[in-house]
């Protein structure tokens, strides 16, 4: 056996069911669907090496359906205003990158950069 023969266990790759987040009336929309189903916000800036870095991992990593979880990303650079308005809605200080998890109209959980593991969301569906 080869150095690089490992054998590797295959992961089934799921498409990351993405919805984007664009206006601040999806929030109230975000909360109301949050009572039925969980939600997760994760916020993106775009220039960031380290926030490209988290945002690849958690999209490689991701194994959900859309079902069980509704998935948001807001790009914090086009929609600063938005975020300001998550942080105040949902009473989390803004960090970037960071994901917030919504159950029942409130946020239950939230993590930023190297804290954002997307197997974690499986204890909220």
């Amino acid at each position: 056996m080869g150095f690089f023969s490992r054998s590797k266990k295959e992961k089934e790759v799921v498409d990351v069911p993405w919805r984007v987040l664009s206006s601040k009336s999806q929030l109230e929309e975000i909360r109301e669907q949050s009572k039925t189903t969980p939600v997760a916000i994760f916020k993106h800036s775009t220039r960031c090496g380290i926030s490209r870095m988290v945002f690849r991992q958690f999209e490689s990593n991701y194994s959900l359906k859309d079902e069980q979880l509704k998935l948001y990303y807001l790009d914090l650079l086009n929609y600063r205003q938005i975020s300001d308005e998550v942080g105040f809605k949902f009473q989390v200080v803004h960090q970037s990158p960071q994901l917030i998890v919504i159950k029942n109209g409130n946020t239950v959980a939230h993590a930023s950069h190297h804290s954002i593991q997307a197997h974690e969301l499986e204890n909220f569906i």
